[in-house]
């Protein structure tokens, strides 16, 4: 095993072992997450796979310290098989996993074409976007001996949003998976919640037909105001979910959207 050192050996997340999956451009939440993990002391490793596997190694070169990057895709069996074996190349363990993955077909599922949606589209959706919770979590469970958290992301499915659609769908099925995963892995120690981020200017979410009409609704609603290039906020609430902050927190989703959530109109 090749052992990984942090960034710095104090922090919020000192000593801790965590796995980003799902990393695909500076401007992803997920590198957001990655970048302040280092900050704070932890050892990161992070993730992606096929094509977009060579991006993710460059953009790693742009971290405080270049960290490992693993091939895993969450739909493909071996993949979650093999991935204690190659988590242990590095470290001896986990303290924490980030779920940074979703994927919807923008040509078919969003931007209005809810009612059109394709089932095959759909079942794409909710496996990468919300059973892959529950895979991930199943693979790296073995690495977690000692307890530990599990962060995803998720958009507030608790309401219809425009040009959204299926994705919406996904995303609900997310929020219940976390769930049901946090009781079954609660009595190993191991918390499950999620980060409800309001809209941010990512590659992913500009893919999505009309988003900018949920920029506008951010723009002029959220009590706190709201910056769409800015995931700073959301990848520090992602840290504080990762760190000892919370020892008896499992199952919650935390709004990081300037409050927008609480408004009703």
């Amino acid at each position: 095993m090749t052992e990984t050192t942090s960034t710095t050996g104090t922090g919020l997340l000192a000593g801790k072992r965590i796995l980003v999956a799902g990393v695909t451009h500076p401007s992803s939440i997920g590198y957001a997450v990655a970048e302040f993990a280092q900050q704070q002391g932890a050892t990161v490793i992070i993730s992606n796979f096929g094509r977009a596997l060579r991006i993710t190694e460059r953009i790693a070169k742009r971290l405080p310290e270049t960290p490992p990057v693993i091939e895993l895709d969450v739909t493909d069996p071996d993949h979650l098989e093999t991935l204690p074996d190659k988590l242990a190349e590095h470290v001896d363990g986990l303290d924490g996993v980030v779920h940074s993955i979703a994927f919807g077909n923008p040509e078919t599922l969003l931007g209005g074409k809810f009612m059109d949606g394709p089932w095959e589209d759909v079942a794409q959706a909710v496996q990468v976007s919300a059973y892959s919770l529950k895979a991930l979590a199943a693979a790296c469970r073995p690495a977690m001996t000692d307890g530990g958290s599990i962060v995803g992301l998720t958009f507030d499915a608790s309401q219809a949003w425009p040009a959204y659609d299926w994705m919406g769908v996904a995303k609900a099925a997310l929020e219940s998976t976390s769930r049901y995963v946090a009781r079954d892995l609660g009595a190993e120690g191991i918390r499950v919640n999620l980060v409800a981020a309001g809209p941010l200017r990512t590659i992913a979410a500009k893919a999505i037909p009309g988003f900018t009409d949920l920029e506008e609704m951010w723009a002029t609603r959220a009590p706190l105001g709201w910056d769409n290039d800015d995931a700073v906020p959301t990848a520090r609430a992602v840290g504080a979910l990762l760190s000892d902050l919370f020892p008896a927190t499992t199952g919650e989703i935390v709004h990081v959207d300037g409050g927008f959530h609480a408004m009703g109109a």
